[in-house]
């Protein structure tokens, strides 16, 4: 107290006296407020730490051994909650991408993914309901391409605005691309009910995009190919 006092800063205009009680309880109190002490302070997880170090040390002194298996097991148990708290919170990456996915699709709110639309629009077409499977075969033409980051699918984006978009990245298949547009609109907007060779038209579309590699490794290939003598599709070369 007295080297505390000794080093307390003295108020201005007053001269460093020997303070009475009162004095002196104000001027501890005046230094004692100081930021700096209150940054010295340990945290919580400081005294945490600290307290798990000095546990596992009684143990030391005691008998030499460890500490038993049922804190092991406490400590594990711990430790596996602490980690499912973090994964409900923060969630794993595939749940944090999967949440990153557009809500809207061709106007309308629609999380699937592109399987889970394939699979809906299979289930459609095996019922002979035309409309709903190429509208849905279509969706997940897109969604898969988004899916891939080859093509965005933003909120607004229409049917035909998709096909321009993959067609820059597809050329050689903006012919059947546009087609497939023509057939989504039918069925969507124009109250057509399609046909099976609607649908045959836009599921091998959708297949053959599946099967196709992105465009910028296509390129890639195909330049290593020109440098062995070979030519370069110059449609293979994304726009």
């Amino acid at each position: 107290m007295t080297r505390l006092l000794a080093h307390a800063r003295v108020p201005r205009g007053r001269a460093p006296l020997e303070p009475d009680a009162p004095d002196a309880r104000d001027l501890l109190l005046e230094e004692l407020s100081d930021p700096a002490y209150a940054e010295t302070q340990p945290t919580w997880f400081d005294l945490l730490s600290q307290a798990v170090l000095d546990w596992f040390g009684s143990w030391q002194l005691v008998g030499g051994g460890g500490p038993p298996a049922l804190a092991l097991v406490v400590i594990a148990v711990l430790l596996a909650a602490g980690i499912l708290i973090a994964i409900l919170l923060y969630g794993l990456p595939r749940w944090r991408r999967r949440s990153t996915v557009a809500v809207e699709l061709f106007g309308e709110t629609d999380r699937r993914t592109a399987r889970e639309l394939r699979r809906d629009a299979e289930k459609a077409a095996s019922g002979g309901d035309w409309a709903t499977a190429i509208a849905e075969r279509y969706r997940a033409t897109a969604r898969a391409l988004d899916e891939r980051t080859i093509v965005s699918v933003l909120p607004g984006t229409t049917g035909h605005g998709f096909a321009r978009a993959a067609a820059a990245r597809y050329p050689e298949l903006r012919t059947l691309l546009e087609t497939a547009a023509d057939r989504f609109d039918d069925v969507r907007y124009l109250g057509q009910e399609g046909d099976a060779a609607g649908y045959a038209h836009v599921r091998d579309l959708d297949e053959r995009l599946e099967r196709s590699p992105a465009p910028l490794a296509r390129a890639t290939a195909n330049t290593s190919g020109s440098a062995g003598g070979g030519t370069v599709d110059p449609g293979a070369v994304p726009r």
